[in-house]
């Protein structure tokens, strides 16, 4: 299941009101979050904690999940979550940049090391893939991966993983943060992005030129493959045969048909 960027940010929003009657019972100081002093070993362990469960739950269950799930992946208070991250918004973007910034080392990295135009992006899907970056693309990739290609004509882009979320917010899609974010932080979401779409557009463009893709796939096309091929299954081993399986099937579809 998936979940747009509206619902996503109402998702978030309507983690408001229990965020402060927790802040309020775990005493969390709103300024702590951004303090630039090191960490206490225990402080930076529990903070890797939470950022891998983070991770994980995002990824089984998508952006909707509450913070309390964290906490007790993470096998700490949810004050400890709080302490760190001030509000959801702030974790969810969190996980969210340090996975673009993945995807474009990726993508770098196979442009880099790969000659063959084809052979450098099946390696950046592959490897995306098997590191299970398709469960935690940001809304704001997919929402600049639409922009950038609108000219082309319909993107078609996935949407986010949907978990349960509150039917009201569920029921009012155009929903979105009642406190806008400080405008640095939104550009640099959006060069993160923009670094993303930039690279695997070369591995797009480089592979069509060669005739080894398809004239019609788009930037847009290769993150729906990364987002489809990563389902989230409960056994690991089966989770790996099926990405596996459903890849080599989209890889395929990818490829120039014969002429007749």
């Amino acid at each position: 299941m998936h979940m747009q960027g509206s619902q996503w940010s109402a998702a978030v929003t309507a983690e408001g009101n229990a965020r402060a009657l927790t802040a309020a019972h775990s005493g969390m100081r709103g300024g702590s979050a951004g303090r630039s002093a090191p960490l206490r070993v225990d402080a930076q362990r529990n903070l890797e904690h939470v950022l891998r469960a983070a991770r994980e739950v995002f990824g089984e269950l998508g952006y909707g999940a509450p913070m309390e799930d964290v906490a007790r992946r993470a096998r700490v208070g949810v004050g400890t979550v709080y302490r760190r991250f001030p509000s959801k918004d702030v974790l969810v973007r969190r996980i969210a940049e340090e996975e673009t910034t993945r995807l474009t080392e990726q993508a770098r990295a196979a442009l880099g090391q790969e000659n063959d135009p084809w052979a450098a992006l099946s390696r950046f899907l592959r490897t995306s893939v098997a590191s299970g970056a398709g469960r935690l693309l940001p809304p704001q990739v997919l929402r600049v991966g639409v922009d950038a290609e609108a000219e082309v004509g319909e993107a078609r882009v996935p949407q986010q993983r949907q978990s349960s979320v509150p039917a009201q917010a569920a029921a009012q899609p155009e929903l979105r943060l009642v406190e806008r974010r400080p405008a640095a932080e939104e550009d640099r979401d959006d060069s993160g992005a923009a670094a993303l779409l930039e690279v695997v557009g070369r591995l797009v463009e480089r592979a069509r030129a060669a005739g080894e893709l398809r004239a019609d796939v788009t930037v847009a096309d290769v993150l729906l493959v990364i987002a489809t091929a990563a389902p989230s299954l409960p056994d690991a081993q089966q989770q790996q045969a099926a990405s596996t399986r459903l890849l080599d099937i989209l890889l395929e579809g990818l490829r120039p048909r014969p002429a007749a």
